[in-house]
């Protein structure tokens, strides 16, 4: 072998640089880390947080649909006014709503007292002394009070006479209810349906 050609042996491998470590170098991107983290956090905890609080919101749009499906059945409309009454008892962020977040519509309820529900229906049930209500509860409203709350809570127009219509499913004659055009009993469980998915309350 000719000395002066290098032989394979002689060779040798290069050395590889150090990997890059993929750790932030300098604290500043470890308080950037650390405050992604927590905001992330922050949000999931409040994402949780709203979607436990509009429990009710979920529950009454279930029984909503159930009603609407059998929207021929005169107890299917005597309901509607009450669903639409329990789902403002159950707001939260009010006074008068006492009941834990995260409480179900149905859970609150069987807590709540008929005769705070029907109390727009004094005619009916002069002879009965009604419980204390409490003040602003919308379970003391009615006629023109109970369509300026629905309206206030409410993202787009209402119909004026929302709350006469609802009132009408309560307490008019089975034989008015009848005679009710099939549109007109529709249309009112649409506006309901989108006043429950679409009302706002306090953060």
């Amino acid at each position: 072998m000719n000395p002066a050609i290098p032989s394979i042996d002689q060779l040798k491998e290069m050395a590889l640089p150090a990997p890059v470590s993929y750790a932030p170098q300098t604290w500043g991107w470890w308080a950037l880390l650390a405050l992604l983290i927590v905001t992330l956090v922050v949000l999931g905890a409040r994402r949780y947080w709203q979607w436990r609080r509009d429990r009710y919101r979920r529950e009454a749009l279930v029984r909503l649909e159930e009603l609407q499906q059998r929207s021929n059945d005169l107890s299917a409309l005597r309901e509607l006014p009450e669903l639409l009454k329990r789902v403002a008892l159950s707001m939260p962020s009010f006074a008068w709503n006492t009941f834990p977040v995260g409480a179900g519509l149905l859970a609150k309820a069987s807590c709540q007292s008929t005769s705070i529900l029907n109390a727009m229906a004094s005619s009916r049930a002069s002879r009965i002394v009604a419980p204390p209500l409490p003040q602003g509860s919308p379970a003391a409203l009615g006629n023109e009070d109970w369509q300026a709350f629905l309206q206030r809570h409410s993202k787009q127009p209402l119909p004026a006479d929302l709350s006469q219509q609802l009132s009408l499913l309560a307490y008019a004659p089975d034989a008015t209810l009848q005679a009710m055009p099939t549109e007109q009993r529709q249309q009112l469980f649409s506006t309901c349906k989108t006043w429950v998915e679409r009302h706002h309350v306090a953060a």
